[in-house]
């Protein structure tokens, strides 16, 4: 019983990220036919303009496919396999290509990874990712964190309160034992204020993208 609902959870995150992809694509897609992508404006990151963000999406989604390629061998794949170093200048090298080309890399990029998604034959395993050693059968879900909080980090007007409601669910059961782990002990109730919050708020603060009037940051980030 508990493979069948390992894989039932499996495939109900791969039909959620795939409708986030194209939630994505849609936005970029719209912006490039009307030449009203500027990959220079900032995102709501800090430091980091929507060309940042693009391609680490991009970026983000070929590590998964290593990943996913390794372990239907059998082997343990590396997202970057060249370390953070990779990661920071592969995202710095492609932040300035034009919008089209990065709208390309994005749409290729998600073709590739939804086509393994569909071809594996097994989810077993590990892969070595830039935050340690991640389950393969988690990667959808991770796939999908990545594209729906970047969706919003774009500022395209995608915000929180637009993230499907099953994912938000999740996250937040996610991030609320992240946040209880690093609380003194027996600390394990998210504060009242973050209670109180709408569902998308309160995932928000989490995450340290907004704040809650009274609260301090929530750390995890």
């Amino acid at each position: 019983m508990t493979a069948d609902r390992d894989a039932t959870d499996r495939e109900r995150w791969i039909a959620v990220a795939t409708d986030e992809h194209r939630r994505l694509l849609a936005s970029i897609e719209g912006l490039v036919a009307t030449d009203g992508l500027d990959v220079t404006a900032s995102s709501l990151l800090p430091d980091w303009t929507v060309g940042h963000v693009l391609t680490h999406i991009t970026h983000s989604g070929d590590g998964h496919l290593l990943m996913l390629e390794a372990a239907a061998h059998g082997a343990v794949g590396v997202q970057y396999p060249g370390g953070r170093e990779q990661r920071n200048s592969g995202i710095e090298q492609g932040a300035t290509r034009p919008a089209g080309e990065q709208l390309a890399d994005l749409r290729q990029s998600i073709e590739a990874l939804e086509a393994r998604w569909a071809s594996m034959p097994t989810w077993d395993g590990v892969g070595a990712s830039m935050g340690g050693d991640v389950a393969i059968s988690d990667l959808p879900f991770l796939r999908l964190r990545e594209v729906a909080i970047h969706h919003a980090d774009l500022g395209f007007g995608y915000g929180f309160g637009d993230l499907p409601d099953a994912y938000v669910r999740e996250e937040t059961r996610r991030m609320s034992m992240l946040w209880a782990a690093r609380q003194p002990m027996g600390l394990t109730t998210l504060p009242f204020l973050a209670l109180a919050a709408v569902p998308s708020d309160r995932l928000s603060w989490l995450m340290g993208r907004t704040t809650i009037d009274g609260l301090e940051p929530a750390g995890i980030y």
